[in-house]
């Protein structure tokens, strides 16, 4: 009868398919964001002509382009004619937060629409990324290590599943058990 593995065996068989496989899609994944950014990009720009946003965006990109030269505006002048011994009201001394004394908190901006187009194109990207040989290769290596999980979970003898593991180990080009190269002599002169 062979005897079963220790649950500690296979955490510390969890944890090798792991460090196996995360540098690997680690990296695929940076590859894969690079992408997704730039085919968002696109998208957005493709979208926003397709569904017709780009008119909105822009007649609001103007619109507000004009808000903000109309309270530059009365900033200036409300600044240079006010009497010498007065001061501006509260609402012309907050700078910092260009409001001028108008809630903009919660009336609907340009960037709330220019996000919103992002989102979506970012969902599409998504999915074209995905045909991409960058994107099929990040799945086939999740899949990978989801099926080295399940090797482990489902063996029997840690024999077995080192033999097991080798053969999915391959499939990325390495090897289950690596053999370790000697540090070399360091003689004292």
């Amino acid at each position: 009868m062979t005897k079963a593995m220790t649950k500690y065996q296979l955490e510390h068989f969890q944890s090798k398919v792991r460090r196996q496989f995360r540098p690997l899609i680690e990296d695929q994944e940076l590859l894969v964001k690079q992408f997704k950014t730039k085919a968002t990009d696109v998208a957005v720009a493709k979208l926003s002509k397709k569904i017709g946003a780009d008119k909105i965006i822009n007649k609001f990109r103007q619109a507000e382009k004009m808000l903000e030269d109309a309270r530059a505006t009365a900033l200036t002048f409300f600044e240079q004619k006010k009497p010498k011994d007065e001061e501006l009201g509260y609402s012309f001394r907050r700078k910092s937060d260009r409001s001028y004394g108008y809630d903009n908190d919660n009336k609907l901006s340009l960037s709330d629409c220019e996000e919103q187009l992002r989102s979506w194109a970012s969902n599409q990207a998504e999915k074209e990324i995905e045909r991409r040989p960058e994107g099929a290769k990040l799945k086939q290596l999740k899949e990978l290590e989801e099926k080295a999980i399940d090797t482990v979970m489902e063996a029997g003898t840690p024999d077995s599943l080192a033999i097991s593991l080798n053969k999915i180990s391959e499939k990325i080009g390495l090897s289950w058990n690596q053999d370790l190269t000697a540090l070399p002599n360091l003689k004292k002169e």
